[in-house]
């Protein structure tokens, strides 16, 4: 490996490593993979255990992760142990960074909800009034789209909404709606807002990853290498040409340090680990730019509402059950003029049941309430777009160290008024449509969880056309060097409230091609 000169390099194996091992090895080219972790063995590693059978009954050992709010004693294996990797933040600025280093990585656990983005995002300083627009638009990227929704076979209702750009969905016949899913939506329009059904990707076999999807074709191709438990600690840089030309990588665990060439640097690590790995090599930012802009979607807003003839039992057939979601429908022009920018999309569920914690009992009295209200209910959840900020950003900490001697980063963001009011207006509108329904409000709350919970944080090596004012041209390339390309989150100029996995796999894709083609001409 040492003296082999490979044309890619590619670090990090989730859904924007495995597109792009995809598209550039069915080009005859010649690459490597390195990821930090180690291919998860199902057989060997995965049992089924009794809850009490668990040393912490479930819960896990406290404090081991404390970040990762949606581990349990189950799953904690499946998550990087913050005690190897830490980061550091402000103890009055929390910030959850939920992380994978397994073959795959995130893209094991993506929960598929698959979304375009809209011109409403890519060219949101127009409607906004500030901020930056990207330098791509819908119909750059829509060919690419498309691609992507055919390998992951995405279920959705076309709507013909511009700010719920329809795409390539596999047909599907939906159920009739339950009584209480059509009372919603009869409210909703005549209110003027669009509701619709999810779109989710059905992938293969019960699985959406690129562990599945992606990489056992590239590997088919006899042009892939890959090595696991390869953590990445420098980027290396021909000094007679300013080219990137391989990276120092450390084995997770005999610790021994190894370099391998390539013509070509993609990073494929997820947005916080690219720029942490960008910063640690000193590389990409003449801008200044490298770190600030970080973003993600805010999480944890929910109504309950319980429908009273559905209590205690009494539904009757075709009350409840179904589903419905509800696009963006606040600021979609400039004429609608909030206490917030952005928007946020509200999903809903019927024929739930109330929580123990939405009650101030105990004892036989919280039983008789969880009773009274099982079933009955219908649940209002949302994702708001949180706002790109310079401010909000990321830097090097050269006092922690991790396992292997690689400094850390300090993360350093911060909520405004613009995300406390949209959550009190998401929090408001869902409470008055179930009013206006008749239902009873069981519990309600405006309260959020804190920056990184959503697990889709993007920014930190935004693309632009100006390389004064971004890290990244519009083909995810570094503008300070040409033969660097960074195809995960970090290129994201907003985030908007659509899960991003779609974009950012089109995204992948078209820079990989757009880099055959440069490659072709001798122009990286």
């Amino acid at each position: 490996m040492a003296t082999k000169e490979y044309d890619v390099l590619i670090v990090g194996s989730g859904h924007s490593g495995g597109m792009a091992a995809n598209i550039l090895t069915k080009q005859g080219l010649s690459c490597l993979m390195l990821n930090a972790g180690p291919q998860a063995d199902y057989a060997k590693d995965r049992t089924n255990k009794a809850v009490q059978d668990l040393p912490y009954r479930g819960f896990g050992k406290p404090g081991a992760l404390e970040h990762v709010f949606q581990a349990n004693e189950f799953n904690a294996n499946q998550w990087v142990d913050e005690k190897e990797n830490p980061y550091t933040h402000d103890p009055a600025k929390p910030y959850n960074w939920v992380r994978v280093r397994l073959l795959g990585g995130r893209s094991l656990f993506w929960a598929r909800q698959s979304f375009r983005l809209s011109d409403l995002e890519f060219k949101a300083a127009e409607i906004d009034g500030g901020g930056e627009n990207w330098p791509i638009s819908l119909a750059d990227l829509a060919p690419f789209y498309s691609r992507v929704e055919a390998i992951f076979r995405v279920t959705g209702r076309k709507e013909g909404w511009p700010q719920f750009p329809d795409g390539n969905f596999i047909e599907q016949t939906y159920p009739p709606d339950s009584k209480t899913i059509q009372t919603f939506t009869d409210i909703c329009k005549k209110q003027n807002i669009g509701v619709s059904k999810m779109r989710s990707s059905q992938g293969q076999g019960g699985l959406a990853s690129s562990i599945n999807l992606l990489i056992p074709e590239a590997i088919a191709t006899g042009k892939l290498d890959l090595v696991a438990n390869a953590i990445v600690r420098e980027i290396t840089v021909d000094k007679a040409t300013g080219k990137a030309n391989g990276t120092h990588f450390i084995d997770r665990h005999s610790k021994r340090e190894m370099h391998v060439k390539a013509k070509v640097v993609i990073l494929a690590a997820g947005t916080l680990e690219s720029t942490r790995l960008l910063m640690n090599s000193g590389l990409a930012n003449s801008s200044g730019q490298l770190g600030h802009w970080l973003h993600d979607q805010i999480y944890g807003v929910s109504v309950v509402a319980s429908v009273p003839e559905a209590q205690d039992g009494k539904a009757g057939q075709g009350l409840m059950g179904g589903s419905a979601f509800l696009p963006r429908f606040r600021n979609l022009t400039k004429a609608d003029k909030r206490n917030f920018i952005k928007g946020y999309c509200v999903n809903i569920g019927s024929g739930g049941s109330a929580q123990p914690n939405h009650f101030a009992a105990y004892g036989d009295e919280l039983q008789a309430k969880l009773d009274h209200y099982a079933g009955s209910c219908v649940t209002g959840s949302i994702y708001g777009e949180r706002v790109a900020r310079f401010e909000n950003k990321v830097s090097i900490n050269k006092n922690i160290l991790d396992a292997w001697g690689i400094p850390t980063l300090h993360i350093d963001v911060k909520d405004s008024d613009n995300e406390l009011n949209m959550a009190k207006d998401s929090a408001d509108s869902i409470e008055e449509i179930f009013k206006t329904a008749g239902w009873e409000i069981v519990s309600k709350t405006d309260k959020f969880y804190p920056p990184g919970y959503s697990i889709h944080e993007v920014g930190t090596a935004r693309m632009g056309d100006n390389p004064k004012t971004s890290v990244l041209n519009k083909w995810s390339q570094s503008h300070d060097i040409k033969n660097l390309v960074v195809v995960d989150g970090s290129s994201f100029v907003t985030c908007g409230w659509q899960n991003p996995t779609m974009t950012i796999l089109a995204l992948s894709m078209r820079a990989c091609e757009h880099l055959v083609e440069e490659m072709k001409k001798g122009a990286v």
